[in-house]
């Protein structure tokens, strides 16, 4: 039995080289994405594990290759460019393109170079963002404020606005992972029990999708008697309404989400906000948008 297995795991690795790309194969696949691209475009690895061609794709162009990330919509790109490799062992393309392809359309000369494909796709879960809080955060107003409404101050150093009290009190953007996901959002670690971390945006435009979504960073998704949930929500900040509110659960990883469309009108001054019972270990990211429809400009 065991000299079986070594032969098979002789004839895997001796067959495994005529199956992956050479590096004339990622140039001709850079040039491609390099002579159409366009503002706005991004490249999906399939598999997902195969990192080595980020080392030539253009530095420019966002690069997804993730644990799931054949789910993720995307929505912040009007085109993707699936680079794949097909004829790796265990790759099931079938699988990769059943979850990928719902809402989206192949589009142009998909490119065969050796063993690398590169099909460019029309994103129809694409979505205009018209805010993102992650982006506009050096201009919030950010403090820490009490049942009662007082509110006390975190000046913005620069780079982040930090609070008084612990060092982990501060709203900045950040890259995180959320289970498996590497996300650029908002750090805004809860100050605990009913103290709010609020930062504070004006000009978030009406007519839009508001969305939020918010998880607990990998390193501290596990459950313990003491620990408590997240709770997190965005306040429309003339009226005190709340607009959107999630609860981060103990334990229970990936991002939670929340949407409501807002009303045609002016724009508004919003609250976003982060609160927990026990601060301890609610290594808290979010981000907020406001979004047109799918497909939208595209």
């Amino acid at each position: 039995m065991l000299v079986l297995v070594a032969l098979l795991c002789l004839l895997f690795y001796a067959r495994l080289p005529g199956r992956l790309p050479t590096e004339a194969d990622y140039r001709a696949v850079s040039e491609r994405i390099q002579a159409e691209l366009r503002p706005g475009d991004a490249v999906l690895l399939f598999p997902w594990w195969t990192e080595r061609a980020r080392l030539y794709l253009p530095p420019e162009v966002p690069v997804y290759g993730y644990f799931g990330s054949n789910r993720d919509d995307l929505m912040a790109h009007p085109r993707i460019w699936v680079l794949g490799q097909p004829r790796l062992p265990r790759a099931d393309e079938a699988a990769f393109l059943e979850a990928f392809l719902p809402g989206r359309a192949a589009t142009g000369e998909p490119l065969q170079a050796g063993n690398l494909t590169l099909t460019r796709y029309a994103n129809g879960r694409y979505r205009p963002h018209r805010f993102v809080a992650s982006r506009e955060y050096a201009r919030a107003r950010v403090y820490l404020e009490s049942q009662d409404g007082s509110k006390r101050p975190c000046p913005f150093d620069g780079k982040a606005h930090r609070c008084p009290g612990p060092p982990h009190l501060y709203v900045a953007p950040e890259w995180h992972e959320i289970q498996y996901e590497p996300r650029y959002c908002l750090w805004m670690h809860p100050p605990g029990g009913a103290e709010r971390l609020v930062a504070e945006f004006d000009g978030v435009p009406g007519g839009m999708g508001l969305r939020l979504e918010g998880g607990l960073t990998s390193e501290v998704t596990f459950s313990r008697p003491h620990l408590s949930n997240v709770h997190l929500g965005v306040d429309d900040a003339k009226s005190g309404e709340r607009l959107l509110d999630v609860v981060v659960p103990q334990g229970v990883p990936g991002v939670q989400k929340a949407e409501r469309q807002l009303p045609p009108g002016e724009p508004r001054t919003v609250k976003i906000w982060t609160r927990a019972d026990s601060p301890d270990l609610r290594h808290l990211c979010l981000d907020v948008f406001a979004l047109g429809a799918p497909g939208e400009g595209s």
